[in-house]
């Protein structure tokens, strides 16, 4: 994998800060972590389908709280890709799109260790989801979720989801935390379920829409009935930390860049499980810088 330098990507950071201007008023689509089902939203311009790219770099991979191929250290800093789109089905009295279709795919790449033999070595993970996204009342998504997991170079077993999420979103009161909510299960892999609470305010930096906003993420995961494996039994973690995200047009295309630092806090046996190879700390750290696109 080619690591950029220091250098080149403060860089590329200032040329980005030097082209782009600040948003203009735009509508949003919804967007879905491929790893927990987590609904989200992307600044997008007019039109009915909506392409989304992303680009992150990480320190380490986890997935719900447990080892993901990736310790939490600088020796291989994994590199995930995102494609997606987003489709409006439908709009409301008002002209305003109230469901979709998302699909989305996800693709982490790594320097491979020794014991990953299998070609492509680097590519260790491809996740790919399905998605209709529909807004009940004011305010709200709801999405149910079919994802296929898979690893390129044989590292890990294929897994398939059904996922029901949910946000909701408002300028005041229970809206003002974002809170989502996700509730899965296996049709493929180990049995069980999992439940994933989490909330991300945001509070704004200056004036506008171009400034930037401080984030105050935090969730909470409950994996139950051997969804961790055969004889995980029930396990839970929790994360929270700071991130930092700013919103840019350039052209037709809304950008995003953001930061995130998390702390990451896992049951003793949920750490276990990631052993002899993986991360077996309770408290992880975790950071992650992306930036996305979408039109």
């Amino acid at each position: 994998m080619i690591r950029p330098s220091a250098s080149q990507l403060a860089y590329a950071v200032l040329a980005l800060g030097v082209v782009v201007s600040a948003p203009a008023s735009a509508q949003s689509v919804p967007t879905i972590d491929t790893e927990d089902a987590t609904l989200g939203s992307h600044d997008v311009g007019t039109g009915r389908i909506h392409p989304v790219l992303g680009l992150d770099v990480r320190n380490g991979d986890f997935a719900r709280g447990d080892y993901d191929d990736d310790r939490a250290d600088l020796d291989r800093l994994p590199v995930h890709a995102q494609i997606g789109l987003g489709a409006e089905l439908h709009h409301d009295s008002e002209g305003k799109a109230d469901t979709w279709l998302v699909v989305s795919s996800s693709n982490g790449f790594h320097s491979p260790a020794a014991y990953e033999t299998t070609s492509p070595r680097a590519w260790y993970e491809s996740n790919n989801l399905l998605a209709v996204v529909a807004t009940p009342v004011r305010n709200l998504r709801a999405a149910l979720v079919y994802t296929i997991k898979t690893s390129p170079n044989g590292v890990s077993d294929t897994t398939n989801e059904v996922s029901a999420s949910f946000a909701y979103d408002a300028k005041h009161g229970i809206g003002a935390l974002r809170p989502t909510f996700v509730a899965t299960t296996r049709t493929k892999g180990s049995g069980g379920g999992y439940a994933q609470i989490a909330i991300g305010p945001r509070i704004a930096l200056g004036q506008g829409e171009s400034a930037a906003s401080l984030i105050i993420p935090a969730t909470v995961g409950f994996g139950f009935g051997g969804f961790y494996g055969t004889s995980s039994r029930d396990r839970l973690f929790a994360s929270a930390g700071l991130g930092l995200t700013k919103s840019f047009t350039i052209g037709g295309a809304h950008l995003s860049a953001n930061g995130r630092l998390l702390a990451l806090v896992r049951d003793d046996r949920l750490a276990r499980l990631s052993g002899p190879r993986g991360e077996t700390g309770t408290v992880v750290p975790l950071a992650t810088f992306g930036v996305s696109s979408a039109w």
